[in-house]
């Protein structure tokens, strides 16, 4: 993802067409292929266009943040909270999200003005990603790509998640993580540190491969 720190490890997606970046119906088409691939009950492109509050949220996010950027901040705001009327997911305009973000089911989720979200990334429903200073600063996280945040999880202030981070459902994460954490528990911790690690890890809400489900 352009702006955040080299996190990630392993192989990364490329764009179909010699490297370059998808334009808007690329971007629109990856966004719907990505749904059909990480969730089974998805039937089809024209059920995941009409009927994925999560892909609307992000896709309205997209023209909210550009409008952010452009200075225009009133109007953004505005198409946020509509946005957010309509899906009942929050982003803020001015979060930065990278390339194929799947928010599923969608309902309660909560990303702040200054979080940064890497490529590939999966936020299940009642994620927050808060922050935790009132300085205009950057005071949200910053997620590399491949992370996967259970439902209900809270990741607060501006702290770093390496790439293929895993949180648990109800975590709660305050400090920084490596890449390839896995996080559970209230604060968060990676389980693996005091060999508690099997439930965790068996857990399917971990992955981030086509077998992700609801």
């Amino acid at each position: 993802m352009p702006g955040l720190p080299r996190l990630g490890r392993g192989p990364r997606r490329r764009s179909p067409v010699g490297g370059r970046q998808p334009g808007v119906l690329g971007r629109l088409r990856e966004d719907v292929r990505t749904v059909r691939e990480r969730d089974p009950a998805a039937r089809g492109a024209v059920e995941v266009v009409l009927a994925y509050p999560g892909v609307h949220a992000v896709w309205v996010h997209r023209v909210a943040h550009a409008w952010w950027r452009r200075g225009l901040r009133l109007p953004a705001r505005l198409l946020s909270q509509a946005a957010r009327a309509a899906t009942g997911v929050e982003i803020h305009p001015g979060a930065t999200i990278g390339r194929r973000l799947f928010i599923d089911h969608g309902m309660g989720v909560v990303i702040g003005e200054t979080a940064r979200i890497g490529d590939d990334c999966v936020l299940y429903h009642g994620v927050t990603l808060g922050g935790t200073s009132v300085r205009r600063e950057r005071r949200h996280p910053t997620l590399g790509d491949r992370v996967v945040v259970g439902a209900g999880a809270v990741v607060l202030g501006p702290v770093v998640l390496g790439s293929d981070v895993r949180v648990g459902a109800n975590a709660v994460v305050v400090e920084d993580a490596p890449d390839g954490a896995v996080l559970v528990g209230i604060p968060a911790r990676d389980p693996r540190a005091t060999g508690r690690a099997e439930g965790a890890l068996a857990d399917t809400a971990f992955s981030t491969g086509p077998e992700v489900s609801p």
